[in-house]
């Protein structure tokens, strides 16, 4: 006898922004406080990231840029500063033209520049921009949890 089960997954936009947001929260002050270990704590970030992704099923090429960008620099944890602010480029572009969120999209543009031009701070300039990304996140949390 064949019996099907179906299993049905609902997009959870708002569990996702929170765990994001925490998420982008702890891995930036874990990077101001332990600069050294930049490279376990960026790539152990890109691989959360991109498996938060796939759990909340969005697109298998968005899940899959941090995910092989944090394989990199486990890899390669010389490559950090040109891994992450491609990473970064990646990222603000989706922001501007997918998400449209332009502040966001353009701050993170910023920060990818900041760090090719300044590879010496990359644990601040990492840490700026996921304090920003995480804090963002919580905003547009509460407004629209407000809003309901």
């Amino acid at each position: 006898m064949l019996e099907r089960y179906r299993i049905d997954v609902q997009y959870k936009t708002r569990e996702r922004q929170v765990l994001n947001a925490i998420l982008a929260l702890l891995t930036g002050i874990l990077s101001l406080s332990y600069p050294n270990f930049l490279y376990l704590i960026a790539g152990g970030y890109l691989l959360s990231l991109g498996i938060v992704f796939a759990m909340f099923r969005l697109p298998s090429t968005l899940a899959a840029v941090p995910i092989v960008t944090g394989v990199i620099i486990f890899i390669f944890p010389e490559l950090i500063p040109v891994t992450f602010a491609v990473f970064l480029a990646l990222f603000g572009f989706i922001l501007l033209f997918a998400f449209q969120f332009s502040i966001l999209g353009v701050i993170t543009l910023i920060i990818a520049a900041l760090i090719i031009a300044n590879p010496g701070s990359i644990a601040y300039l990492i840490a700026a921009f996921l304090l920003v990304y995480g804090v963002s996140n919580l905003i547009k949390f509460y407004q629209e949890w407000e809003g309901n």
